[in-house]
């Protein structure tokens, strides 16, 4: 992957129609671990404790401080929702894009596609990224349908070891969402 890597203070906010997009901060912290140490996170391998939804989180900010790019919090009315956008832990690997919808009061309203959107254009279009790869356990029924209505198409690229059973999906800059 070729791709300018911005500066921690140069990362921008993007906005949808709805929504704000914004780097992880400490004020996300009580509704990120009320996501993280509930049911919602099976599909993640959790839930997981108060003190790893806390190394998580910080995980999430401090790719930011060492990549220069990140995933996105997403603000509802000043309020921390869910998340969306690169996870790059491994840089021989391509940045896997990830979307979380914290809140599961707020399902079926779109918001993680609307975010996943943006910020698909904004990495492909403004960073001039080229690939991603997307990795979704086959019952989680909701992300796969994100993941087609955002471009990614489906590979037969075998799960790796630490997330057994997943599909793997690849998202080009050169389809559109």
């Amino acid at each position: 992957m070729t791709a300018v890597v911005p500066t921690f203070a140069a990362a921008p906010v993007l906005t949808t129609k709805r929504m704000r997009l914004r780097k992880p901060d400490a004020g996300d912290m009580a509704a990120y671990t009320a996501y993280c140490t509930g049911p919602r996170t099976k599909f993640a391998g959790g839930p997981f404790s108060e003190v790893q939804a806390f190394e998580k989180l910080c995980e999430m900010a401090g790719q930011w401080v060492m990549r220069g790019y990140g995933r996105y919090v997403m603000e509802l009315d000043g309020r921390a929702i869910g998340h969306v956008g690169p996870l790059h832990v491994d840089s021989s690997q391509l940045p896997e894009f990830t979307w979380t919808l914290w809140d599961g009061t707020l399902e079926g309203q779109g918001y993680p596609t609307e975010a996943a959107i943006e910020v698909r254009r904004h990495l492909f279009n403004d960073l001039g990224w080229s690939e991603m790869i997307v990795r979704i356990m086959p019952d989680n029924k909701g992300s796969r349908r994100i993941a087609e209505k955002i471009g990614a198409t489906l590979t037969d690229e075998p799960a790796p070891a630490w997330f057994a059973g997943c599909l793997t999906y690849r998202l080009d800059a050169k389809v559109s969402a």
